[in-house]
């Protein structure tokens, strides 16, 4: 069963988990944070395959999520659901704790009445709150000062995750994934809102002086992180398993530095305007990825000029 399987990770995952050979049971509510055709032709791929069933419905149900493993009987879940991003949190705080963490809570439920013991969570580098020491992000650092809804709610789900594997045995991997992007990125993400604006000749807009760093992460190079995932899960032995791991790409780059790049690989003349910084907005992200390496096997594939060259292409296919 994949959570959020419309939206911009959970389709990835989706189209991978069938290439390898899984039968995949899609959920998603097309919660109308962006337009539901957006979320219905990221399934295009999926739709009509034989191994592939998808369902429309809210997590927050219970009745619907019950019934739903009792028929389906899934043996693991990747759980990808939920309301993303750090700005509008802000302002919809109640919304993003309902969605997040009753949503995961539900699911987790509904896990442990039907049995299944395998769960992959979608967390955030965003728990790690604002850090000011000049070094990568370990899974062992604190993540108790979140500064959005968003990321509190991403950290609340860690924590629900780890009691039901105290208490139910639960096996589960919580990745963090820092800063994905790619074909299908969410249109309110800087990488395809800059891409936009770019295109359209129109000023990209960039908070404070640019300066922020964030681990871009290509979105394939996630997905390997969490097949590895589940895979790991899958191979257990000696009882039920629990570990937080960073998936990133090892790297930062300034906002700045990325402007450029589109810029260069789209081939324009660009134009700047720079706003006030963001509430919310941390000014670094940076992930250490020796666990995931040491753990997983993952090791990224894809460099930022690269997966850039291929955002572009894909934005030129779907918009001219």
């Amino acid at each position: 069963m994949v959570t959020g399987a419309a939206g911009f990770v959970g389709s990835h995952v989706v189209d991978r988990l069938l290439v390898d050979g899984y039968a995949v049971l899609g959920v998603d509510n097309f919660d109308p944070f962006y337009a539901r055709a957006i979320k219905e032709r990221n399934l295009e791929g999926a739709h009509g395959h034989p191994r592939f069933r998808f369902c429309e419905g809210d997590l927050r149900d219970g009745v619907f999520l019950r019934q739903l493993f009792a028929e389906a009987r899934p043996e693991a879940v990747v759980h990808m659901a939920a309301r993303a991003g750090v700005r509008p949190s802000i302002q919809q705080p109640e919304a993003y704790y309902d969605l997040n963490v009753i949503g995961t809570l539900r699911l987790l439920e509904a896990m442990r009445e039907a049995g299944v013991q395998a769960l992959v969570f979608g967390s955030s580098s965003s728990v790690y709150g604002v850090r000011t020491d000049d070094r990568p992000f370990v899974e062992e650092d604190t993540a108790d000062l979140p500064v959005s809804p968003y990321a509190a709610t991403k950290r609340a789900g860690e924590l629900l995750c780890h009691t039901y594997h105290h208490l139910h045995g639960l096996s589960c991997f919580c990745l963090r994934l820092f800063t994905v992007y790619g074909p299908r990125q969410r249109p309110d993400l800087a990488i395809h809102k800059f891409t936009r604006a770019l295109a359209r000749g129109e000023p990209v807009s960039v908070y404070g002086d640019g300066g922020a760093l964030r681990d871009y992460t290509y979105v394939d190079d996630t997905v390997d992180g969490v097949i590895r995932a589940l895979h790991k899960i899958s191979e257990r032995s000696g009882g039920p398993v629990f570990d937080i791991v960073n998936l990133g790409a090892g790297r930062t780059t300034s906002v700045n530095e990325l402007v450029r790049l589109l810029v260069e690989t789209m081939g324009v003349e660009p134009k700047i305007e720079h706003l006030p910084a963001q509430p919310g907005d941390v000014p670094r992200t940076w992930a250490d990825i020796t666990r995931a390496r040491t753990l997983l096997g993952y090791e990224p594939q894809v460099t930022l000029d690269e997966g850039l060259r291929r955002f572009v292409v894909w934005f030129e296919e779907r918009h001219g």
